[in-house]
């Protein structure tokens, strides 16, 4: 069996925002050799590549892996994890996960009190501070697993983040990218037609516009889709927008940075350890976004599992 290793891997993507990222990491490392952390450090060179080397690292016998970037590249580290330990058997309460938020959106860390601040993160990381967060396991279209740390969505929410990545990939980056891609989103929506399941009932049946689930409950650069949703409650949030006209939608988005959108009476929300999506018709097989990321289409499952893995968090 692979010896432990007490040392932190750093999983550091050089793309992340905008292309800054050495310029904060450098300092990072400096501080972190000061404090005498002990570390390695390897470099993404294309997108997943996070993931096989949180895979790697796990097999190697680390423990605490650090992605250094965005929302991205913390939630292709946590995929890495959890592939290896559910496959090797491993509980997931061994791991430690943390980041050092370098990317654009940086959404997960608002749920941990962490700050958009690279010393302060460096110390939450030589205090090992650390709380549980419940592991969720998306399941989609033909069987294809991904594992969601913070948000996932149907409908607006992915067409909102497809859209977000395609302008980060052209190089745009800010909080504006996300109101535009919303605001278009909104102007271009359709409904799809689809039957939710929480806990073996059926909640919903019928046309909608945007599903969103949440284990924490932060996205899109502040937002609050599932205002309540907490990452260690061993339940998964939802919200669901049904049809309504497009005016109305348009009215209740600033619900959504304000965190009272569950209280609009347009929107139905809900929790469960187990929420299923099925698409009535053929048209709504709608493409399904986890942590900002498109992972498949309908039909969906989304599961909160028995396991926990320790997160940075900011005392």
């Amino acid at each position: 069996m692979t010896r432990v290793k007490s040392a932190y891997y750093f999983i550091v993507n050089p793309r992340a925002g905008s292309g800054k990222t050495m310029c904060e990491w450098i300092p990072a490392e400096r501080k972190l050799d000061k404090l005498g952390v002990p570390y390695i450090t390897a470099m993404t060179d294309h997108k997943k590549h996070a993931t096989q080397l949180a895979y790697d690292a796990a097999e190697e016998g680390y423990r605490k892996i650090v992605a250094v970037g965005g929302d991205g590249s913390l939630h292709e580290a946590f995929a890495g994890i959890c592939k290896w330990c559910f496959k090797h058997e491993v509980s997931l309460s061994e791991f430690y996960l943390g980041v050092i938020p370098i990317g654009s959106g940086n959404d997960w860390i608002k749920s941990l009190k962490v700050p958009h601040d690279m010393d302060e993160v460096v110390n939450i990381i030589h205090r090992d501070s650390f709380q549980k967060m419940d592991v969720i396991k998306v399941k989609s279209c033909g069987g294809k697993m991904s594992y969601m740390a913070n948000i996932g969505g149907i409908g607006f929410d992915s067409h909102v983040c497809q859209r977000v990545n395609k302008q980060k990939e052209s190089g745009k980056r800010g909080k504006r990218i996300y109101l535009q891609a919303l605001l278009y989103s909104l102007t271009h929506a359709k409904t799809i037609n689809v039957c939710v399941v929480a806990d073996g009932e059926v909640f919903y049946t019928g046309p909608c516009y945007s599903i969103a689930f949440g284990n924490g409950p932060y996205s899109g650069s502040g937002m609050r889709q599932v205002p309540l949703a907490k990452i260690d409650d061993g339940e998964v949030d939802f919200m669901i927008i049904p049809k309504v006209s497009l005016l109305r939608i348009v009215r209740e988005i600033p619900r959504l940075f304000n965190g009272t959108i569950h209280e609009c009476d347009v929107v139905h929300t809900g929790r469960g350890k187990s929420v299923q999506v099925v698409p009535m018709d053929e048209n709504s097989n709608d493409i399904i976004e986890v942590d900002g990321e498109i992972e498949g289409r309908l039909p969906i499952s989304v599961d909160v599992t028995s396991e926990q893995i320790n997160v940075m968090k900011r005392l």
